[in-house]
């Protein structure tokens, strides 16, 4: 791929670090659940460790963004890995103890603010990297991403056998040595990023440049109004992709009659991804403006929802599957890259943090609304109606955001 020839060898090392945090993430977290249950856990408390790591990992993201733009990347980047290095510890104590809560709740949240700030360090940093664009970047990013959901979790189940150990050692180790590549790499001055005549993009920010509004391609100026619609978006667009958790899972097995229905909707989703996200970013919408991207994006939501009100059965569940993964792989880089491209240089942390918290209030409000409407419509069409019209208003809410692609400045 000419993105990874021309990215630089820190690049390609933050690219590879990526794949493997997500491959010892996704080995660790869905047996996460099996393991506390299994050491004679209460469901409730399960519940709340479980939703614990996902509100610390999500809902820091502002901070994370903060901390990033204000310290530089090389300290946010350092305290993740170790931050996460001294969570899969005091997790594996906890553990060890018979289920001591004070070790699991400090390590949880550990894992969760360390993969927070990991995360948001590697993402500003990819973005920044010179001779690349960060719409190519951002989808190469997604694609090594995926490939950790989907054999993440296949490592972890042959893993698991040998005790839950040995998982948590792979993480610790794994988050070991790459940190130590990452950080001594940078601490030893080769920066991905900018020319040095530009400065240093890991460095703190300036203060007074927070409040710049950069030039927009096409002459105008991102005002502070338009950052509205495009947090309203990142929240919908998480309240509607969460139904594929709390919605899907149930609708699945009836259309089907299976309960491996779900399994398959997400490996077929996963793959999907993998084989055609960045190619479809860099070869088939290369010019195409974000803001066009994202419309695209949500009419692919509505057309998926809106295939399940007259069809029934596997063929139904797989045609919906496509429009479902377009939308995915169109809609969220493209909100990053929105994100982006509206703040200053030197704020890129705060933008790509600010929709990560939008992305968690947006899972928390879906996951909500999707129980609801279950509840209420008892899974009939008009449950898919009620979606496919929210993918139709956020689509022609798209044409709040300005159509050309900022600078930076």
């Amino acid at each position: 791929m000419n993105t990874w020839r021309q990215t630089s060898p820190t690049g390609r090392a933050l690219l590879v670090a990526v794949l493997v945090t997500g491959l010892t993430t996704f080995m660790f977290l869905p047996l996460l659940a099996i393991e506390f249950t299994a050491q004679g856990m209460r469901a409730g408390r399960v519940g709340f460790l479980v939703g614990l790591l996902a509100f610390c990992g999500q809902g820091f993201s502002l901070v994370s963004g903060l901390v990033v733009d204000r310290f530089g990347t090389l300290p946010a980047l350092s305290c993740g890995f170790g931050l996460r290095i001294v969570g899969y510890l005091l997790l594996g104590a906890g553990l060890a103890g018979g289920t001591v809560m004070v070790p699991l709740v400090a390590g949880i949240v550990a894992i969760g603010v360390g993969g927070s700030l990991l995360g948001l360090s590697i993402k500003t940093l990819l973005v920044r990297e010179a001779g690349s664009d960060r719409r190519e970047m951002l989808a190469l990013r997604s694609t090594f991403v995926n490939v950790g959901v989907i054999a993440g979790p296949a490592l972890g189940a042959a893993v698991y056998p040998l005790g839950f150990q040995y998982v948590l050692a792979a993480c610790v180790a794994s988050h070991l040595l790459l940190g130590l590549r990452l950080t001594l790499r940078r601490a030893g001055g080769e920066v991905p990023g900018r020319p040095a005549e530009s400065g240093d993009p890991s460095a703190p920010a300036e203060a007074g440049e927070a409040g710049a509004a950069p030039p927009a391609a096409d002459g105008t100026r991102w005002a502070r109004w338009q950052w509205v619609p495009l947090l309203l978006l990142g929240v919908v667009f998480w309240a509607i992709y969460s139904q594929l958790n709390v919605v899907l899972p149930i609708a699945a097995k009836q259309l089907t009659g299976s309960t491996a229905a779900i399994s398959v909707v997400f490996t077929v989703n996963g793959a999907l991804c993998v084989l055609f996200q960045y190619s479809l970013l860099r070869h088939v919408f290369r010019s195409t403006a974000a803001r066009s991207l994202l419309v695209i994006g949500f009419l692919a939501f509505a057309v998926g929802y809106a295939l399940l009100i007259p069809f029934t059965g596997w063929g139904a569940l797989l045609a919906f599957v496509l429009p479902i993964t377009l939308a995915e792989m169109l809609i969220a880089p493209s909100l990053d890259e929105q994100a982006v491209e509206a703040s200053s240089l030197k704020r890129t942390g705060l933008a790509l943090g600010t929709m990560s918290a939008a992305g968690a209030l947006g899972s928390l409000l879906g996951s909500g609304m999707g129980g609801y409407l279950l509840q209420t419509l008892h899974g009939s069409a008009d449950l898919w109606l009620v979606i496919s019209t929210l993918s139709v208003v956020a689509a022609a809410s798209c044409f709040l955001l300005p159509k050309g692609r900022a600078q930076h400045v």
